[in-house]
């Protein structure tokens, strides 16, 4: 087994992280992902750990050999880097500015992976909705959310994270009209105080915040909207703080990231003044999730009563086994514990249930309408559809297992065994 460390934190720390952890077999920054093959056979060669750190993307890297940890879900990059300058964030001077792949590119990985068997996909980019400023189109994030909903097969699609200077109405309409296209947004507000983004430098304010939630909420009525917020960042004042509290209420999200400031080296904000006392912030991170936690609930016992479709998950839920209770996330992207009928064989993972939720909690519902109605009037609500998802989630079991899900070709298609060892150290 060889080990290699990328990202951020290898573009900052370089090769003091070989010093630290002799073992490590690669380093990688930011900008050269699309050289890691070769860097493992280097060290595997050399017997000498390679560190490698560019200080841009020359090449977007789409033709890398990849393995998923779902056979039904899966992540695509559409970019990488980031044009803005938050104050608060490390990513702009490590990752550089925002390079594209093509939509074809793009559109291609997605192909292969609902051929594959996998059911949904999640686009994935710094600002994913400035997606096509490199190659100037400013309306390619939209062209490019209705062009999966053309991809036959794939049944949902989601990104994250959009930036709220940068979310068109263009991109609301896609969302709308594009059936494949889940109502759910990530949209993150960070502060609800003017005066805190501007410190941040944030390019929008919190009028035009609620603005693009109340358009998109006016296109989809169903939309669960979740967000990040920052608490305690130098100079945030109480006012600051009531303005965050005053525009989460009016926002009504299904759920928040919450984030307790802290200094990251190397960022504007960390030599701010105004640096706060643990103890102010954590006082106010305890209202602020009190606040959201009232109202995530009370956005989940609004869903009582309603049918959803539920994209059965492996591992979402941490009680799964003692409940009885299979999970999978909503339309909606909430999480969903559901019953099942007695005498009924579990549905698979990548496998879609209908139910009716019956009870809510603020992080999650229950949908026991296949053992009790939610009202003496309701009926039991239970539907399983088995799909494509299902069936690659049951060849990669068969796969672990040793047992090929078909026979392999006569000649070259045979399965490779993949051997994991413990690393070893090399001599110093």
């Amino acid at each position: 087994m060889q080990i290699a460390v990328g990202g951020c934190l290898a573009q900052k720390d370089q090769g003091a992280i070989v010093e630290k952890a002799p073992w490590v077999d690669v380093v990688f920054g930011t900008h050269n992902m699309g050289s890691l093959p070769v860097l493992l056979e280097r060290a595997r060669h050399n017997r000498e750990a390679q560190v490698e750190i560019l200080e841009s993307l020359e090449v977007f890297p789409s033709t890398l050999p990849t393995k998923r940890e779902s056979a039904y879900a899966a992540w695509v990059s559409i970019s990488v880097g980031c044009n803005n300058t938050c104050t608060f964030c490390i990513v702009p001077s490590l990752r550089g500015k925002e390079k594209d792949r093509r939509p074809g590119d793009i559109l291609a990985e997605v192909q292969a992976l609902v051929d594959d068997g996998a059911i949904e996909v999640t686009l994935l980019g710094q600002n994913v909705n400035s997606y096509g400023v490199e190659f100037g189109d400013r309306q390619a994030f939209g062209k490019l959310l209705r062009a999966m909903g053309e991809i036959d097969g794939l049944e949902r699609v989601r990104f994250t994270s959009p930036h709220p200077a940068a979310f068109t109405d263009d991109v609301i309409a896609a969302m709308a009209e594009t059936p494949n296209v889940m109502p759910s947004l990530h949209m993150p507000l960070q502060s609800g105080s003017d005066g805190i983004l501007k410190a941040m430098r944030r390019s929008y304010r919190s009028a035009r915040f609620l603005g693009i939630l109340d358009r998109v909420r006016e296109r989809m009525p169903d939309a669960a909207i979740t967000t990040d917020i920052i608490v305690g960042f130098p100079g945030e004042t109480e006012d600051d703080f009531a303005d965050t509290l005053r525009v989460v209420e009016q926002s009504r999200f299904s759920s928040a990231f919450t984030f307790q400031y802290s200094i990251r080296p190397g960022t504007p904000a960390a030599t701010m003044e105004g640096q706060l006392p643990k103890e102010v912030v954590q006082e106010r991170y305890d209202r602020l999730i009190a606040l959201q936690e009232r109202i995530s609930l009370e956005e989940n016992r609004a869903q009582i009563g309603r049918t959803v479709e539920v994209l059965v998950a492996a591992g979402e839920g941490k009680k799964d086994a003692e409940t009885h209770r299979p999970s999978g996330r909503a339309e909606d992207n909430r999480l969903v514990h559901f019953a099942l009928p007695a005498g009924v064989e579990e549905p698979r993972p990548g496998d879609v249930v209908t139910v009716r939720v019956t009870s809510a909690a603020p992080h999650f519902l229950i949908a026991d309408s296949a053992v009790a109605p939610v009202a003496a009037d309701s009926d039991r609500l239970f539907a399983v559809r088995r799909t494509r998802a299902g069936d690659a989630w049951d060849r990669r079991q068969a796969e672990s297992c040793g047992v090929p899900a078909s026979a392999p070709a006569a000649t070259g298609g045979a399965p490779r065994a993949v051997g994991l060892g413990m690393p070893t150290v090399r001599p110093l």
